[in-house]
Parts: C-alpha cells; sequence; structure tokens
C-alpha cells in the first residue's frame, strides 16, 4: 500500500491504495464515491467516465496513481449541475447505469467545445453506451447546454 493525496471535486483526500488499484476502484471503494460505475471495466462503455483536469477519461483503464497531482471531478462533483438538469429536461436516460458517464463526457465536450457541431457531438458521445435508449435525446441535451454555454458559460466548475 501507498499513501498518497488525490484532489477529488475540490477536495484533498489523504488515501491508501496498492499502487496496481485503478482510479475507479479507489473512488468506489476507498472514497465511497459510487457515482462512476463499472462496466465493461475494458474502457469500452464509459460507465467510469470521470474528468482529469477536465479531460473525459475512462477511471478503469487508469491507476489511481497516475490521479496524484491532477484534479479529479467526479458525478458527485456536479451536484445539481445544469448538464443533470438538461438530462431530465429532454428525458435523455432511462435505466441511469450510464448516465454519470455521458454527464462527465459532456462536461469536458462543454469545456473544450463550447461551440461544438454535430460532428462533434456525435464524436464525443460515441466514446459512451447506453443500452436503453437512443442518443436522440442526449443529443437534445447538448445542444440546449451548448445554447446556454454560449450565452453564460452554463455555471460548470472550472478543472483545468
Amino acid at each position: 500500500m501507498i499513501s498518497a493525496r488525490l484532489t477529488v471535486n475540490d477536495e484533498e483526500r489523504e488515501i491508501a491504495f496498492r499502487p496496481s488499484d485503478t482510479l475507479l476502484f479507489v473512488l468506489r471503494e476507498r472514497l465511497g464515491l459510487t457515482g462512476a460505475k463499472p462496466g465493461c471495466l475494458n474502457g469500452d462503455c464509459g460507465a467510469c467516465t470521470v474528468n482529469v483536469n477536465g479531460t473525459a477519461m475512462k477511471s478503469c483503464l487508469m491507476l489511481a496513481v497516475e490521479g496524484m497531482n491532477q484534479t479529479i471531478r467526479t458525478i458527485e462533483g456536479l451536484k445539481d449541475s445544469p448538464i443533470q438538469h438538461a438530462f431530465i429536461e429532454h428525458f435523455a436516460f432511462q435505466c441511469g447505469y450510464c448516465t454519470p458517464g455521458f454527464i462527465m463526457n459532456i462536461n469536458s465536450l462543454l469545456k473544450k467545445h463550447p461551440n461544438a457541431d454535430d460532428s462533434t457531438i456525435k464524436e464525443f458521445l460515441s466514446s459512451n453506451i447506453c443500452r436503453c435508449t437512443g442518443y436522440q435525446e442526449i443529443e437534445k441535451a447538448v445542444k440546449s447546454l451548448l445554447k446556454i454555454n454560449r450565452e453564460d458559460k452554463a455555471g460548470l466548475p472550472n478543472d483545468e
């Protein structure tokens, strides 16, 4: 075990973990942040997506030690965010298992591409899989957020 500091959701946390532990495991099992979900555990589904320095990352593929000296944001750090409200407003979820990963991916999209076109939106959404619903509602939610983002930066936290 090693002891290290991770900055998660604007809070510095001292945590012990094995050098081989994934960020997903440490977030869920050591910090109790269960919003990032274990899905495929090989980077295909995106259910485990978190933001690291503002970039969407699959936490099942990232070692926790790689998160040292980085700014990590999980779905818990976006509580009551405009993205969550847009998902509700546009019925962009069904079972909800994949929703945190989509929201974290969209958070990164809004910051990196505030004027994203349809092609960029589809590219970002392609890194996450939803088996319950079509992506049409999710795209509508993203487009509504891009409009808000252009007007007032959507009130999203700054992780860069």
